[in-house]
């Protein structure tokens, strides 16, 4: 990466957003401490208009970036010996080149706005580029009202090696689990597959979707996706290749005894 890219890229931002520049002038010049300033000026930033300048340049960094972190071909990976067409893979959903990469969304579909979180949200819109929010947010003045819990939406990649993004707002548990959040939650799965399956994709790569800030039980949640994935596969030939990817090893290990 180069620290004269980074904070060109910063000073353009902060030009359209002044009232962070106090704050940023407190950020150490090292190219660490300028790349987290330059996620959380993109993660803050609402979606307007974007200059051609400033897209060359972020796609240029992001580019160097997804190649640095190393591209993984889903099409390559092992299948779990239960099926030849489902994939478990552990890592960044972000490195995954596949026809789509699936992210768990808030209603608002725009993004994660807290600067620098660690939800699958803000690493997907952040590893995308400002693109990403901008389609967003005019899939959402199209549509005139939030998102619904489990449906899907389908972009493009932009900057990640997917072509695509499939959105999908996951049930947030309350509680004890209800069968209206079992439900739901399947809903996010057959919406995703279906939405794929209609723009002839092949490949889909799955998030634990609702298991980490909207507090889903992750053994539930695997169990549902499992039977949604196999159902929709026994009866569907368009996609060809279905990954889980899991983060933590509490999931890996949930996933290993449901796939073998």
């Amino acid at each position: 990466m180069s620290l004269s890219l980074i904070q060109k890229l910063n000073e353009m931002l902060l030009s359209e957003q002044p009232a962070y520049r106090a704050q940023a002038t407190q950020i150490e010049k090292t190219e660490k401490a300028q790349r987290g300033l330059l996620r959380a000026l993109m993660n803050v930033r609402p979606p307007r208009p974007l200059s051609a300048e400033f897209l060359r340049l972020q796609d240029e960094l992001l580019s160097a970036e997804r190649e640095e972190r190393g591209v993984m071909d889903v099409m390559t990976l092992p299948a779990v010996p239960s099926d030849p067409r489902i994939v478990l893979w552990q890592g960044d959903i972000t490195r995954l080149r596949a026809d789509a990469i699936v992210n768990a969304a808030n209603s608002a579909l725009l993004g994660c706005f807290i600067p620098c979180h660690r939800c699958i949200d803000n690493a997907i819109h952040s590893a995308a580029g400002l693109q990403l929010r901008a389609e967003c947010a005019a899939l959402m003045e199209g549509q005139g009202h939030p998102e619904e819990t489990g449906t899907a939406k389908l972009t493009a990649g932009y900057n990640l090696p997917a072509r695509h993004v499939l959105h999908t707002v996951g049930p947030i548990v309350a509680g004890a689990l209800t069968e209206e959040d079992r439900a739901l939650l399947a809903s996010c799965y057959r919406s995703c597959l279906s939405l794929a399956a209609a723009h002839e994709l092949s490949s889909i790569a799955f998030c634990c979707i609702s298991t980490g800030e909207f507090h889903f039980p992750n053994a539930a949640a695997a169990e549902i996706a499992v039977r949604e994935v196999r159902a929709f596969l026994r009866e569907n030939n368009t996609i060809k290749r279905v990954v889980f990817n899991v983060f933590k090893d509490e999931d890996r290990a949930i996933y290993e005894r449901l796939l073998t």
